[in-house]
């Protein structure tokens, strides 16, 4: 039996995502990527600190004392959930519209690559987020009272309200990502539902509403509780689909009462149930759940999961699940089955973290042959 990835590869190259048009919103970060340094050899060398619970406990030691931790940056990048996943995207050539936070009144320098690509629409100051990196994780320490700007008002102020509608009624996909860190977001969708949702056309393929939350740990549950609940009120327009990764996915189940305290703390509760009980609750078309070495979806009512190709010591590891998201959202979109884009999800992750940059089209394919055949690196 031919190899499924080999089916896969196959099948993208008869694929032309240069065809669709997207949405997405609605933050903005510029990343600062940095290493902690462990040992300092000399002025121009050092030891990396390169595991989290290494750097707890270089923390914890200085309780009721003090220490001193030296920083060393290695990058400043376009950040946010919504920029990296929009970045993405256009390596793959479709028509895109970026609604956030890339600078106000202007544009942040860092993001105006992104204008030879996409077409900007900013309507807010960005974030700034220190990215401490680690082999086995990573801290993103963010500064983000600007992002207290997005809002519907000032989001009908820059767009327009009737642009808006055009925009949306011409799109494949409409993402809304990064939930958490924009106060207002839940504010925005219910007044979409309200005045944008009902003057969009019908369409027998709807386009997507991609949503992910972001790590939601910081937010009041009873916060969380009522946007997960607004975003079935999309699907008359669209088909609706949340994306988490793995603590996410056990941090909403807790939020939800969907399995006993004990088993979600332990992580006990197996991927697979976990993953149909949010789909259960939420009432939406999918939800899809990605841990760092596979991932898993379900898609109307349908439970799917694949493995990935996992990298033990990855050159950048800040926005691979947002590279996920676009590799996993361009298969949906361009008519793959759900376990497909699954690998295109995390095939797109997986060349990300180890190039330090998204794959293009043809890249992402001759990556799923490499995986295929073995030759991509694992450590």
């Amino acid at each position: 039996m031919e190899d499924k990835r080999l089916v896969l590869a196959k099948k993208l190259l008869k694929k032309d995502p240069s065809k669709l048009k997207m949405i997405i919103g609605f933050d903005g970060f510029k990343d600062e990527i940095i290493h902690i340094v462990d040992k300092r050899i000399d002025s121009n060398n050092f030891v990396r600190l390169n595991k989290i619970n290494s750097f707890a406990k270089r923390i914890e030691k200085a309780s009721g004392l003090s220490t001193n931790i030296e920083l060393v940056p290695v990058v400043q990048k376009i950040g946010g959930n919504g920029p990296i996943m929009c970045n993405s995207l256009s390596e793959f050539n479709a028509e895109i519209s970026y609604i956030g936070a890339l600078g106000y009144p202007t544009i942040e320098d860092v993001f105006k690559p992104m204008k030879e690509k996409v077409d900007i629409y900013s309507i807010a100051k960005n974030g700034h987020t220190d990215a401490l990196e680690f082999d086995d994780g990573k801290l993103l320490l963010g500064k983000m009272s600007s992002l207290n700007d997005v809002g519907y008002d000032r989001l009908l102020n820059v767009v327009g309200k009737e642009k808006l509608i055009k925009l949306l009624s011409q799109s494949d996909l409409f993402a809304s990502v990064n939930w958490s860190m924009l106060p207002h977001m839940t504010d925005i969708w219910e007044k979409m539902v309200e005045e944008i949702l009902p003057e969009l056309p019908y369409k027998d393929k709807k386009p997507v509403f991609f949503v992910d939350i972001a790590d939601p740990e910081k937010r009041e549950n009873k916060e969380i509780i009522k946007a997960l609940n607004l975003l079935k009120e999309f699907k008359s327009k669209f088909f609706v689909v949340l994306g988490l990764n793995k603590k996410e996915a056990y941090d909403v189940a807790n939020v939800l009462n969907l399995f006993d305290n004990r088993s979600l703390a332990n992580m006990e509760v197996t991927l697979k149930d976990l993953n149909i009980g949010l789909y259960n609750y939420l009432e939406i078309d999918g939800v899809v759940v990605h841990p760092v070495d596979s991932s898993s979806c379900v898609i109307n009512g349908d439970y799917f999961f694949e493995k990935g190709p996992y990298i033990s010591k990855p050159k950048l590891s800040t926005g691979a699940g947002d590279n996920f998201n676009a590799g996993f959202i361009l298969g949906l979109l361009l008519k793959l089955e759900p376990n497909e884009a699954l690998s295109t999800g995390m095939s797109t992750s997986g060349f990300y973290v180890r190039n330090a940059k998204s794959p293009k089209f043809d890249e992402l394919i001759q990556f799923i042959n490499d995986w295929t055949n073995n030759n991509i690196e694992t450590n």
